[in-house]
């Protein structure tokens, strides 16, 4: 459908609607600060909170990379989407009247809209339906389980308005058509029922199950979880993703949690349907649950906002999945995590049980005494490394440190890392002060290397960083003016891992140009591009100068200013586009050069280090010792041995790297003959 010509009221009453701490707050954790709220800026690599959110002024704007506007602003930029389309979703969201200026759009918007209305009446009917059944004499044993093995009364029953799909292959079906009078595609639309393989009608895609209504926000209902009652698999059944529920946008429970998180300024994160029902009948109404194996960045931002000191509690099962499902959620959210702009805790309760299992047998007390105490995120990651590991053996010991080491190094304050660094140095040690002392530096040394990055400016020489915006500014120009290489730029940034541009306004630059390719091609085209795996010859079409251009002169004047050398090339720059192929190849390999040197730099520093720290001990151990001169030698021997093996491997690196370089230095020469 072509892009409709929407009505002024319809914007201004968007405009009026959609509230901007809301639609930021989506996308990105914010954190109150006096009459502002405070949060990292998604469109560059925001290491500390620079974007401040004004619900007064009703604008955003980052005080790093100059990003700001209102609340349409953010979605076309976060989302690369039109004008139009943000409008219109947060038209669908509010549920506003869509008026355009083309009478046949205005109708075909209007039945999308009444679609999800559909959608949502179809559910409801279906609820009802399910609730029916579950007091009819065809659901009494999904009744007996619910009351007897789940434990829950009648109340908490019609609260979560449980119900039951019968052992029938359409009894759904022939209530809603033959009732209802509801076409089965529009059941199908809602995940309701299932085509035949022969394309010979539909059936019920719940059946002899125990129904739990999913909802939204609104407390609308958008889809249903079903419990296997006879042990066929899966145990649990979802509904599908419609056009009304999508699993990583909604969390269980959230419609009647939300008011009990704000009063309790925690969120409470469990692994089941069942498990959410059940603290909410023992009065811990303070819970959700994912719908998926884990959490999503998106349900962790609405969590936040509920909560003023954004602390958030996963208690989820303590099996392999369990700890898996909280492993990927701490990874979603860990760079907020780790900068302090939430509060992220794990609970396993005693025994592997699970919060229904537990409150059988304890009170609502117990429960949240356990929940107080819950560890740190890092607390319980660091438990997780050194689960199951015998420290006695070599190589049990080496994985402990290794997995301690790539955890402790990704921690920004040196307060913290020291604090951590004694806290696992005592473990490691087993209680020995003295090789407490030596792991712990051991482990600082370690952390030291293993914190630095490609993209650190330390490890820089002066004119490096002038050589590097040349050769980024050079690539830029071949990409804009010389469509034939396009797709083979793209596969070589991806290829040698050069995508993310050192300079601000280069990285600005680039994303604008991937999301003008994104709008004409589409993301999945231009990924396989990147990939490989598609040949790229609709990137030659685009005229990106131009639509460039366009695009600056509108939403970033000066950036355009800045960048004129590179849009519009004069004579001097043009003389550089001579030659293509072998001036991509020469610029590539200068930007790999220059992040290859900046690693030999940090390994001599580090061999270095290496090399001054096994004098240190061995000058401490003589002063120490008071062991014969025979039995201090042998130490330090057999104490420089064990140092030399880490050396060797600085030394192996550092010479794989200069090999490399060499390689580089080459390409490099035959650009410029």
């Amino acid at each position: 459908m072509s892009v409709p010509r929407l009505h002024p009221r319809t914007i201004e009453a968007v405009k009026e609607r959609a509230d901007i701490v809301d639609v930021v707050g989506e996308h990105v954790v914010l954190k109150k600060k006096g009459r502002e709220f405070v949060g990292l800026c998604p469109f560059h690599d925001d290491k500390s909170p620079s974007m401040t959110v004004s619900p007064a002024k009703q604008f955003y704007y980052c005080f790093s990379c100059g990003a700001g506007g209102n609340s349409l602003k953010f979605l076309m930029e976060l989302k690369r989407q039109s004008f139009s389309d943000v409008v219109m979703e947060l038209a669908r969201r509010y549920s506003l009247p869509v008026e355009t200026l083309d009478a046949n759009q205005q109708e075909r918007l209007r039945q999308q809209l009444s679609r999800r209305d559909q959608l949502h009446r179809v559910l409801s009917l279906a609820s009802g339906w399910f609730r029916s059944r579950l007091q009819a004499p065809e659901g009494a044993a999904a009744l007996d389980y619910l009351r007897k093995q789940r434990g829950l009364s009648a109340g908490t029953i019609e609260s979560f308005e449980l119900g039951y799909a019968p052992d029938a292959w359409d009894g759904l079906l022939r209530h809603l058509q033959q009732v209802e009078g509801i076409d089965p595609t529009l059941m199908e639309a809602a995940g309701l029922v299932v085509p035949r393989k022969g394309g010979n009608g539909f059936y019920d895609r719940f059946r002899h199950r125990v129904m739990v209504p999913i909802h939204d926000r609104q407390g609308r209902i958008i889809g249903f979880g079903g419990r296997s009652l006879d042990g066929s698999e899966p145990k649990y059944l979802n509904s599908p993703e419609t056009e009304v529920f999508d699993k990583g946008k909604n969390l269980y429970g959230f419609d009647k949690a939300a008011d009990a998180i704000r009063r309790a300024d925690c969120a409470l994160v469990v692994e089941g349907y069942f498990d959410v029902i059940a603290l909410h009948a023992a009065g811990v109404r303070h819970a959700v649950a994912a719908l998926g194996t884990a959490m999503s960045a998106q349900q962790i931002t609405q969590l936040c906002r509920c909560s003023e000191s954004r602390r958030i509690i996963l208690n989820f099962d303590a099996d392999g999945a369990g700890v898996r499902a909280a492993q990927r959620t701490i990874g979603e959210v860990e760079l907020q995590a780790l900068q302090g702009q939430l509060e992220l805790r794990v609970l396993h309760l005693p025994a592997g049980k699970d919060p229904d299992e537990f409150l059988k047998q304890h009170s609502q007390a117990d429960y949240l005494a356990l929940q107080e105490q819950a560890p740190l995120w890092l607390d319980w990651q660091i438990e997780q490394v050194l689960s199951g590991k015998d420290l006695g053996r070599a190589d049990q010991f080496q994985l402990a440190v290794q997995g301690l080491v790539e955890l402790l190094g990704k921690l920004p304050q040196s307060a913290l890392r020291s604090h951590y660094l004694q806290r696992v140095a005592e473990r490691l040690s087993g209680g020995q002060a003295r090789m407490a002392l030596q792991l712990e530096e051991d482990l600082r040394q370690q952390v030291k290397g293993q914190r630095w990055h490609g993209r650190s400016s330390r490890h820089e020489q002066p004119g490096d960083a002038s050589l590097r915006e040349r050769a980024e500014a050079q690539l830029l120009r071949l990409y804009l003016h010389v469509p034939s290489l396009r797709a083979t730029i793209r596969q070589e940034l991806r290829q040698r891992e050069l995508e993310d541009f050192g300079l601000p306004h280069h990285r600005k630059l680039w994303a604008h140009l991937s999301a003008l390719e994104e709008d004409n091609l589409g993301l999945g085209l231009l990924e396989g591009i990147s990939r490989g795996s598609e040949p790229g010859d609709q990137l030659a079409d685009l005229d990106l100068p131009r639509l460039l251009s366009d695009l600056l002169l509108i939403e970033d004047p000066p950036l355009l200013q800045r960048l004129t050398a590179l849009v519009e090339p004069g004579e001097l720059q043009q003389l550089g586009l001579v030659n293509p192929s072998d001036q991509l190849r020469g610029t590539t390999a200068s930007l790999e050069r220059h992040r290859v040197l900046r690693r030999c730099r940090h390994l001599l520093e580090a061999w270095g280090s290496q090399r001054l720290q096994s004098l240190e001990q061995c000058i401490a151990m003589l002063l120490e010792s008071k062991e014969e001169e025979g039995d201090a030698e042998t130490r330090i021997d057999s104490l420089f041995q064990r140092l030399n093996a880490d050396a060797l491997r600085f030394q192996e690196l550092y010479y794989n790297e200069r090999q490399y370089l060499q390689q580089l230095d080459q390409q490099r020469c035959r650009q410029s003959a």
